[in-house]
């Protein structure tokens, strides 16, 4: 049985063509690919790539100038946050909740829209695996070359699960039986139709927005579609720990608001969501208020 796409370059020595992550003293992190007789250069001096070439990962080499850098093959998330950008990529937090809670399983078939610069697209291909399908769609050619190097950088070559598509999922959706949908766009109301008829029973549509406003109004129209049931949304936010003898305390930095995720589950055909039971709070609708699709965007 063949490994999985990408496995041999996750283990075994570092091999001409492998991504080779630095750490200096400082804790920085440097990212480079192993070329034979090539040289890295910092500003404390050089190494030659033969150095670290045939030698076991989490080895130790030192620059002319005698300063220790260690070397590990970089983790899915270090290679997300270093790769070349065309748009923002998916923080790994956000990308970890996705595959959690839009419960992405191995040979999911998946639909992606907003494939940005490869970020998620990647950790969905990881976690569908070979048997599994990942069609992604992105309006921007220049976004979809992108993240299809990237994508196949980190792979080292194409995936035999992935379909890339240049253009709008509404206008160009042709899947079925679809297990989990992923929307990270401006306007994700603009697809349900065309998702909500893509997507199995009981499958799940997992949207990602940056602002309130389009929460707020992502919510508002899959209640109104009325063939999910009463979606969840919610944000995550990370604070590291400073850990030295007994200086133990929250990092002053951390990582924030990055974006609104929220989940709904496709219910069977015919079949109406049970009427909520919780009441909005008073104000929460205007008098005037005339949902999602009215003028405005929020109904005013």
């Amino acid at each position: 049985m063949s490994e999985p796409t990408g496995a041999a370059r996750r283990r075994g020595p570092f091999k001409v063509g492998d991504q080779v992550q630095l750490t200096d003293p400082k804790g920085r992190h440097y990212t480079f690919t192993l070329e034979a007789g090539k040289n890295f250069h910092t500003h404390k001096g050089s190494f030659p790539h033969d150095e670290l070439i045939g030698a076991p990962e989490g080895s130790v080499v030192r620059t002319t100038g005698n300063v220790a850098y260690l070397a590990l093959r970089p983790l899915l998330p270090d290679y997300v946050l270093s790769m070349p950008r065309g748009a923002a990529v998916v923080y790994p937090k956000d990308a970890g909740q996705i595959l959690a809670f839009a419960d992405i399983f191995t040979g999911a078939r998946v639909v992606e829209a907003g494939v940005g610069s490869g970020s998620l697209s990647s950790f969905l291909l990881r976690a569908i695996g070979d048997q599994g399908m990942l069609h992604s769609y992105e309006r921007r050619e220049d976004f979809a070359d992108i993240a299809r190097q990237n994508v196949e950088r980190y792979f080292g070559g194409p995936h035999p699960a992935w379909q890339l598509t240049v253009g709008d999922l509404q206008d160009n959706l042709s899947d079925t039986d679809v297990d989990r949908v992923i929307l990270d766009m401006l306007a994700p109301w603009e697809c349900l139709e065309a998702v909500s008829k893509a997507l199995v029973p009981g499958g799940i549509l997992c949207c990602y927005v940056a602002t309130t406003t389009q929460l707020a109004r992502t919510v508002e129209s899959i209640r109104e579609i009325g063939c999910f049931n009463e979606p969840t949304a919610w944000e995550t936010m990370i604070r590291n720990w400073h850990i030295e003898g007994l200086a133990v305390r929250p990092d002053h930095r951390m990582i924030g608001h990055t974006g609104f995720l929220l989940t709904a589950r496709r219910l069977a055909d015919g079949v109406e969501p049970p009427m909520r039971r919780r009441r909005p709070a008073k104000g929460a609708y205007g008098e005037d208020y005339a949902g999602p699709n009215a003028d405005g965007g929020m109904g005013r």
